[in-house]
This record gives structure tokens, sequence and C-alpha cells, in this order.
């Protein structure tokens, strides 16, 4: 009885919501009807059937309805469709994107919307993704249903090395059957990459910055152990320059090492949000015995209030003091350098932070311009080792700029000095604690 009970309760359900929804065209007959039998020009025993006809259609669960209901119901439990897939493609960590059988996409996680921003939900990937070894691998995979692989570098906005993974997916169906589907996963190759270039950049700039500080330091060697043996004189001045050298190696090694390590994580931008005005004062203040040394007024020009950006506090502080430094050493000659902070609109319409350090010494030659973000390029060798410049500061002002998404501008004319401005994006100016 209880079956029968919830078969009928269930049966008679729907009725008050059907009831509902024909009430307007059940009162419109009725009035319809009424007014027919009141002319005479229908009898009541008619109206009464033609009004019991009208309901029955209006209310009646008829078998059409009940089909296109379940094929909606169909649709929405698709094993493809669903949820839990969803579910589980949202959660993989690398970037990954599930396909159908002709290549559209079913679903896709935040990590490859953020690297591809152009897919969308039920249109076709290779309009999206337009590098030719991704468009060439998913061919194949979806023409022979079979795993491909393919590795293609990714330009915007910073060099990143990346591994396409396509691995065919049998999902089963609701009739027993299963639908071929196709899951892209991207890997980072970008560490591996930069870990690969860092050990070669480092021991094709070692070999060949290093050489000449260690066949200074082993002649001087040799001479003390040999003809200097018992020259206090000559060993005093071999011993000086000896130091120098090493003191060079040291610096070199470091700058390398720092410019390596920024190398290593350019493709990942700072998220930590920094105040740049006490960075800028702490560098100057940190200068001033080699500006009193060099006879050169560090003049600064910056805001009271905070000034933020999204920034690496110790890559700034090695920025603003290779820019800040290259002024005191090479721009000595005019007395004086300014350091100043001003906020702007880009190019492009965006908010800009732009430090500009000015010199007014001997400036830069309009064809040295191009070259000098290279790594051991200098204007004057001869000048620039002799003020104990490694060739690496200026490089690793870019590299360091790239990483923070910003640029480098460098102004000179000769005999009028030089003007170098580091560019940021704005942030909110939420300063780091």
């Amino acid at each position: 009885m209880a079956i029968d009970d919830s078969n009928s309760s269930s049966f008679f359900a729907p009725w008050p919501d059907r009831l509902r929804h024909s009430a307007i065209i059940l009162l419109a007959a009725g009035l319809a009807l009424c007014a027919l039998v009141l002319l005479a020009d229908l009898s009541l025993a008619r109206a009464v059937a033609v009004f019991i006809c009208i309901a029955a259609a209006a209310l009646v669960p008829w078998r059409l309805h009940d089909t296109a209901g379940s094929r909606e119901d169909v649709r929405a439990v698709s094993p493809v469709e669903s949820a839990a897939v969803s579910a589980v493609v949202a959660g993989m960590p690398d970037p990954a994107v599930l396909l159908d059988r002709a290549g559209r996409v079913i679903h896709l996680n935040a990590a490859a919307a953020q690297l591809a921003p152009a897919l969308r939900k039920n249109e076709l990937a290779q309009f999206a993704l337009r590098s030719p070894e991704i468009i060439t691998a998913l061919r194949e995979a979806i023409a022979t249903s079979e795993p491909r692989r393919a590795n293609y570098l990714d330009q915007v906005p910073v060099d990143r090395w990346m591994e396409l993974v396509i691995t065919p997916v049998p999902v089963p169906t609701l009739f027993g059957g299963t639908e071929r589907c196709m899951l892209m996963t991207f890997h980072d190759q970008t560490p591996l990459r930069r870990v690969e270039e860092m050990r070669a950049d480092f021991v094709a700039n070692a070999s060949h910055e290093l050489r000449t500080p260690l066949a200074a330091l082993s002649g001087f060697i040799d001479t003390l152990q040999g003809p200097a043996k018992d020259d206090a004189k000559a060993r005093e001045r071999f011993l000086s320059i000896m130091h120098a050298q090493a003191t060079r190696m040291a610096r070199l090694i470091d700058d390398l090492l720092s410019l390596s390590r920024v190398e290593l994580s350019a493709h990942v931008r700072p998220e930590a949000c920094v105040d740049i005005v006490p960075i800028i004062r702490q560098v100057a203040d940190g200068l001033e015995p080699l500006a009193r040394e060099r006879q050169v007024a560090i003049e600064i020009d910056l805001p009271e209030a905070p000034v933020a950006i999204a920034g690496d506090r110790e890559e700034l502080l090695r920025l603003f003091e290779n820019l800040i430094e290259n002024g005191l050493k090479y721009g000595a000659s005019g007395g004086r350098v300014i350091v100043s902070l001003s906020q702007v609109a880009s190019g492009e319409g965006a908010p800009e932070v732009r430090v500009t350090v000015r010199d007014f010494g001997p400036g830069i030659a309009p064809e040295h311009l191009p070259r000098l973000t290279e790594r051991f390029y200098r204007v004057d060798v001869g000048d620039s080792r002799a003020q104990g410049g490694t060739g690496l500061g200026l490089s690793l002002v870019k590299h360091i700029l790239n990483r923070h998404r910003g640029r480098l501008l460098i102004e000179s004319v000769p005999k009028n000095g030089a003007t170098f401005t580091a560019c940021f994006p704005q942030a909110k100016p939420r300063p780091e604690a």
C-alpha cells in the first residue's frame, strides 16, 4: 500500500503546477463558452464538452513533453560534461584542456585560461592556440587517436619554453559506448632551460673574464717567489695589485651569480607590493662615501607619499645601486647626480612609475647606446676596469626590469651627461610591511 500511495502521490503531485500554468487558458476558454451559451449560439452540453477537451489538452502530461525533458536530462548528465570531470580538470596543477574528438573545448582550468586567454568552451582550440607546433600535434592526435608531444617557445610577455602533451582519453557514455576525447596538458620547461643556459653562460663568461685577473695573479706569484723574493718595495706593490685583481674577480663572480639568479626566475613576476621611495633613499645613503670620494653630490627628488609597485626588494636595491653607482663613477666630472621619481601614463595609457638617474659627465656616443645592456659590453674597456666595473651592471638592470615587466630608457648627448630611466608598471599603494 505504501508503494501505491507513493505512486499515486507522485502522479498527482504535478497537477497544481499544471493548473496554475493553464489557468489563463482555462479562464479565457470558459468565458468564451459562457458567452456563446448566453447568446444561444451553443448548447450547454456542447459547451461543457468543449471545455472538458480544452482542459484535458492543457492539463494532461503528454508523452511528447516527457521525451523532451528526458533528452534534456540525458544531455545534462553526459559523463564528459559532468561536474566531476570539470572538477578533475580544474584541480590539475598544470594548464589542462579537455577537447572532444572534433577539437572543441569541453573543460579547461584556470592555469590554461591564463596561459591562453583566447580559449573558450565549445570553440575549436586550434583557433586560440596559434603556435604551428601545437596545431600540428593536435591535428595528428585527432587523426590518429595516438598521444603526441610538442615543444614550443612562448615569447609573450617573456620567453617561456613549454612542452605540450596530448593524450587520448576514452570516456564512457550513458549507453555503454565510449567517447574519444583529447586531454592537453602544458608543462613549463623554462626553469630547466634557464638552468642549462645559466650553466653554459657562466662557463663561457667566467672563462672569458676571469682569465685576465687569474693570469695576473699567477704572474705576480711567480715573480714574488722568484726575482722579487727579497724586494720589499716590489712585494708591497705586487701585493696591492694582486688584492685589486682578487677583488675584481670576487665582484665579477658576484655579478654573474646575481645575473644568473635573475634570469632563472625571469618568467615569474614578483607579486609583493613594495614602496620604492625608502629603497631609493637607502641606496643613496649607502653610496654617500663613494660620492664624497669622487667629489660628487647626490641630489634626490622624491615624493613624500609612498609609491608602490609589484617587486622584489633585494633585486630593486641592486638595480638602483647599479644605476646610481654608474652615475657616480662614469659621470663624476659633472660634479652631481640627480635621482628623481615621477608617475606618468605610458604610451598605452597605463600608469607608470619612472625612476630617473641623471649625471652631467662626458656622456655616451650614440653608436654605443643600443649595446649598453649587453653582457661585458664597455664603452671604454680601460676606464671601466679602472673604475672597478665588471661590464654586467646594466645587463643585470635590464634583466631585473624584464622580470618586473618594466623597461629601461637611456638618453645621452656627448659632453652633456647621460640619463637612465627605469620604468615600472604602477601597483595599488599597499607597501610591503
